[in-house]
């Protein structure tokens, strides 16, 4: 299973050498470092930390924890199958193969307080007969018999920042040079965002 941690940078498009057009998404994932490795008997689980973004400051504990390593302020967790890296490996975008299937989590980008019509893509009211100021009103949240609202009602609020997992996506091109990795479609996130990019298993037998 092959993970990294990268930055999102913009879409754009590349072409096959059939002369396609493939739209993609590019990420900048600098060399990662192990950080922590858990193990099944410890902790329980077994997974991998990782690394990135050099830090200009640390707490006594974060700085503790990288000790003899260097001092970075992005930390992630991969889940792994058997702990065969160690404390100091590097990661770097070599790990992935033009064709491979990825399954990327990112940000969503914030919306802030939205409506229901944005938020819940209710169809709102009519324009016309009686209607005023409502036309992007939710109407009514509970019943007077049932006398309150109910958990989960559909209503206006923040939207947006939530996680975000897309699956299945290709992973067009790799440059080592520049350590990009150019993966087909979107991938959720603002310009800048923090990207997990990681190998789907090898007993998913779905394609696109």
């Amino acid at each position: 299973m092959a993970f990294i941690i990268g930055r999102k940078i913009e879409m754009t498009q590349q072409f096959k050498d059939d002369g396609t057009v493939v739209p993609v998404t590019l990420v900048k994932a600098e060399p990662n470092t192990v950080t922590f490795v858990r193990e099944e008997e410890r902790d329980g689980y077994v997974a991998v930390q990782v690394g990135t973004d050099v830090a200009k400051t640390l707490v006594k504990p974060e700085a503790g924890h990288l000790k003899d390593l260097p001092q970075m302020e992005t930390l992630r967790e991969f889940r792994v199958d058997a702990g065969e890296m160690k404390r100091g490996d590097v990661i770097s975008v070599g790990v992935f193969e033009p064709g491979a299937r990825v399954d990327v989590i990112g940000e969503s980008k914030g919306r802030g307080f939205a409506g229901v019509v944005k938020r819940h893509h209710f169809r709102g009211k009519k324009a016309t007969h009686g209607t005023k100021d409502q036309e992007r009103m939710p109407g009514s949240i509970a019943s007077q018999r049932q006398g309150k609202v109910i958990r989960g009602q559909r209503m206006a609020g923040r939207m947006g920042t939530d996680r975000v997992t897309v699956k299945n996506l290709e992973v067009v091109s790799v440059d080592l040079t520049n350590n990009i990795i150019a993966i087909k479609g979107a991938v959720p996130g603002a310009r800048g965002g923090l990207i997990m990019i990681k190998t789907r298993p090898q007993n998913t037998v779905w394609q696109a």
